[in-house]
């Protein structure tokens, strides 16, 4: 059975440094639907917030407001959405920050700032800590800033402010091994790795924690954690960042909705598209 589905590309100004990256996932999930069974048609994130596509199976990645409200017009109409309008939006950074500390995901101490007349108040967290823009995810290296002192907690706020960017989360600086990871909840898949021991990097960032030394952890309960995290978001498909500490302890400090799954793109394409096909089965059959 051809099941019609509908897929959405990223936007290239919500790719920084890894356009390439997310179009070889989109395509490759593209391939596989095709081949289990999906006539799929493929566009552009910018054409579908403008258009009038619908489709009882929408999937994909589009991060632009103007294209999650089209994806969510489509949700009240009855389509199935991989991921959610509303799972996209919950991975902004105030959101999500929100999300995490109400249902005690582990993550850092954290501050949420809002733009006042007269600018940022400064936070109450010690030094060192990151500065993220919190209305979005991060779209230019200046959109997350490690910073050491004051003075350079000041420029960033109000580089935030010039830019018109009116909320920043502030995260507590965690010392430890920085690890990435890939998920698709409910299939069992998941990868993780150290981005120091291949160079993957979006804005050279991971410096800042060094090399891995290889500190012991369970991987089994970070699997646990990430796929928590993602039903308190709202996700299926989703990848982020931890620190795994001294103790062994793992905090997130990151999380994305559908991203570049580089290091294990084909295996991360089948199973989302063995998850999306599934659910569409499902809901064709169900009329």
């Amino acid at each position: 059975m051809k099941i019609p589905m509908l897929g959405v590309s990223r936007g290239g100004r919500y790719s920084p440094n890894h356009v390439d990256n997310d179009a070889a996932i989109f395509e490759a999930v593209c391939r596989e639907l095709q081949c289990l069974g999906g006539d799929v048609l493929a566009c552009a994130e910018d054409e579908f917030a403008g258009s009038c596509f619908s489709g009882k199976t929408v999937f994909g990645m589009p991060r632009s407001r103007e294209a999650v409200s089209r994806l969510e017009a489509l949700e009240r109409q009855g389509s199935l959405a991989v991921n959610s309008a509303s799972g996209i939006r919950n991975c902004r950074r105030e959101r999500l920050t929100q999300l995490f500390v109400s249902h005690k995901v582990p993550c850092p101490a954290s501050e949420i700032l809002v733009m006042r007349e007269g600018g940022f108040v400064m936070p109450s967290l010690d030094f060192p800590y990151w500065v993220k823009r919190g209305d979005s995810h991060a779209m230019v290296k200046e959109d997350v800033c490690f910073v050491a002192c004051r003075e350079d907690a000041e420029a960033v706020l109000s580089d935030f402010a010039t830019r018109g960017i009116c909320s920043a989360v502030v995260n507590a600086h965690l010392p430890g091994d920085l690890v990435k990871f890939y998920g698709v909840a409910g299939t069992g898949f998941f990868y993780w790795f150290y981005p120091s021991s291949c160079s993957h990097s979006k804005f050279g960032l991971e410096a800042i924690n060094g090399e891995a030394e290889g500190i012991p952890f369970d991987a089994l309960d970070l699997q646990k954690t990430c796929d928590r995290a993602a039903a308190v978001l709202g996700l299926v498909v989703y990848g982020g960042d931890c620190i795994v500490g001294k103790d062994g302890q793992i905090r997130i400090i990151d999380f994305n909705d559908w991203p570049s799954f580089a290091p294990c793109r084909d295996a991360a394409a089948r199973s989302i598209a063995g998850y999306i096909y599934g659910q569409a089965l499902k809901k064709w059959q169900d009329g």
